[in-house]
């Protein structure tokens, strides 16, 4: 009875679009100290080198105003593609690989790698809470 409700409660919490993130959002926050360099956090933080990535969880590929993107993002983005946590999994292991994957000819100007499940787990964790 306890595996039905908590089956129940995981698919209730999936169509309400609650975060799955099976990270620590606090231990992304500091793995994230390493994008800082390129990218911002904050609200309407401005873009650098890569865009904002305040509220990327569940956005558009492609779709930061004022940020000039890869035309393989922008084309992404025009498919429809959304920055799901699985997606943003596979993306941050490897851009590279990723957008050519994605993309004829895609390209990127992203080149660095997070080579650990579980930092890649828990940066998603933590960019899930900025919204």
């Amino acid at each position: 009875m306890l595996k039905k409700i908590l089956i129940t409660f995981g698919c209730l919490a999936l169509s309400a679009g609650v975060s799955q993130a099976a990270g620590d959002a606090a231990a992304g926050e500091k793995v994230a100290k390493k994008c800082v360099a390129c990218h911002t956090f904050e609200q309407d933080g401005k873009n650098k080198v890569g865009p904002n990535l305040f509220g990327v969880v569940g956005r558009t590929v492609g779709a930061v105003d004022g940020y000039k993107y890869d035309e393989s993002y922008t084309k992404l983005g025009e498919q429809g593609a959304v920055w799901s946590e699985e997606e943003l999994a596979a993306y941050l292991k490897d851009p590279k690989a990723y957008i050519k994957d994605k993309v004829e000819g895609g390209k990127t100007k992203m080149t660095f790698k997070l080579t650990k499940d579980e930092d890649v787990q828990n940066v998603i964790a933590y960019l899930a809470t900025l919204k």
